[in-house]
């Protein structure tokens, strides 16, 4: 390019120089004539010695322009050359996406007017590929920030794009360019995008295969370029939460029906008359067995409703886990006043525990029960609590045939039991240990079952530690707790 210039601007000099030496003869020639002409007397030899001497001076006058165009010209070439080369080092900044790159060109000429128009340009450029990049990014913080998966494809079926859902649900990693099929391998999921592609219009299908456990809504929409998007929503909670609503309405009828199809028979067995006395009281009787049995379910019902409500609410205070166990064993020691079993306190602990204390007792009411239904054989229940590191874990021991491993991890579910035949028998609802389960949740706890075939079953659960100085401590302690307090009660 330099070369190129100084050419250009060099035979520019030596055409102007060639034509100013013939204007400067021709003009010699013109000023000489006239002295020629009146000293024609002179002698030939000095005309000619006077021309040369012209010819020699004017020769040496365009060596020196010559010269000095010369040098001129490769200035001027040298100049141009670094500004225009600025210029094209500034496209190819450009074009590699450096849009922040600038000529600066701070001369007052056409070259200049071009590197200004050429930076007004490129700073347009940044300004509208920064604005695509925020774009850009604000998208995908919200497609990552959607609950639902959300996968693109182009026309011939490869991934452009996927949010961190998708990434998470896939069983092999999403890469942009990858075929969808290699990808995702249900099969609802390729029709439902394949339909899209082909149709040009909305398709939705349902998945069960995407991830083990997990059921999915897929949609699949085509977008403009060709391409199609699949948006896969996880309905795996909601249809357990159905099941489990079907569950617990067939379950709830199932129990209330049998009670009340027993009352409605011994009822209309009455009403037809000629019964004897005897028959009379044990109809009425069993009447009232199981009319005892659907106002306990009732209840409990409206007992596990409330637990598992947002709005249940629960009156912690600073409560030693020896008066629990201690009360708990005195209020339900009316329970084995006609039964075999023997109810007994084992180890505690006097770490004070934050508690309801009125929710806890219908917890060890469960526990308890419970154990002297399934436990009785064992002939005694045991019921204590001991510190752990940061919580105290209560327990109740029974040691009858105790609980097969496989139930150990059901027992907590509603109207789940061991052996129903036994259960209806013994009048359970089949509630008790949900309800518990729940009480104990809503106190930050966990409750569990540990189990050994023929050497009982205990159920344990957590409460955590009060903090060093309670604000209040619960009613139930008695004088006698308040002496052995390890800091003052506030009363």
């Amino acid at each position: 390019m330099t070369g190129r210039v100084f050419t250009k601007v060099f035979f520019s000099f030596v055409l102007v120089l060639c034509a100013g030496t013939a204007i400067l003869d021709l003009s010699l020639r013109r000023i000489l004539e006239p002295s020629l002409r009146k000293q024609a007397e002179h002698s030939l030899i000095d005309i000619n010695a006077t021309m040369h001497l012209l010819h020699r001076d004017v020769l040496i006058a365009t060596m020196i322009s010559l010269v000095l165009a010369t040098i001129i010209a490769a200035v001027l070439a040298q100049r141009f050359s670094l500004r225009l080369r600025r210029i094209v080092i500034f496209a190819s900044r450009i074009a590699a996406g450096e849009l922040s790159a600038r000529v600066e060109e701070g001369n007052l000429d056409e070259i200049s007017e071009v590197a200004h128009a050429l930076d007004a340009t490129a700073s347009r450029l940044e300004q509208s590929f920064h604005a695509l990049d925020t774009n850009r990014r604000e998208l995908e913080a919200l497609l990552d920030s959607m609950q639902e998966a959300v996968v693109a494809v182009n026309a011939h079926g490869q991934v452009s794009w996927s949010n961190a859902v998708m990434q998470r649900v896939s069983p092999s990693p999403v890469r942009e360019g990858r075929s969808l099929v290699h990808t995702i391998r249900d099969p609802q999921v390729l029709a439902c995008v394949e339909g899209a592609l082909e149709s040009r219009e909305v398709h939705r299908a349902r998945a069960t295969s995407v991830a083990p456990g997990r059921i999915y809504e897929v949609s699949a929409a085509p977008t403009p370029g060709g391409g199609a998007v699949a948006v896969l929503h996880d309905v795996t909670e909601v249809e357990r939460a159905e099941k489990t609503r079907r569950d617990f309405v067939a379950n709830v009828s199932h129990e209330l029906r049998t009670p009340l199809t027993s009352i409605s028979g011994y009822v209309e067995t009455l009403l037809d008359g000629h019964h004897s006395e005897k028959d009379t009281r044990d109809f009425l009787s069993i009447i009232l067995k199981n009319a005892t049995r659907v106002n306990r379910l009732t209840e409990d019902l409206l007992a596990l409703a409330s637990v598992e409500s947002g709005d249940y609410k629960l009156r912690t205070l600073p409560v030693r886990a020896s008066v629990l166990v201690q009360d708990a064993i005195e209020s339900l020691a009316g329970m084995v006043l006609d039964s075999p079993v023997t109810l007994e306190a084992a180890e505690t602990t006097t770490d004070f525990v934050l508690a309801d204390p009125d929710s806890l007792n219908q917890v060890f009411g469960n526990l308890i029960e419970n154990a002297m239904k399934y436990g009785k054989s064992g002939e005694r229940v045991c019921v204590g609590a001991r510190r752990l590191e940061n919580e105290v874990e209560f327990f109740v021991r029974d040691f009858g045939p105790g609980i097969p491993f496989e139930h150990l991890d059901r027992i907590f579910e509603r109207f789940y039991r061991i052996d129903k035949a036994r259960s209806r028998d013994s009048g359970g609802t089949g509630l008790g240990l949900a309800i518990a389960k729940h009480i104990v949740l809503a106190h930050g706890g966990i409750i569990r079952a540990e189990s050994e075939l023929g050497l009982g079953a205990t159920f344990l659960f957590t409460l955590p530690i009060a903090p060093a100085r309670p604000q209040q401590v619960s009613p139930v302690i008695s004088a006698r707790t308040e002496e052995s307090a390890p800091f003052p009660v506030e009363k």
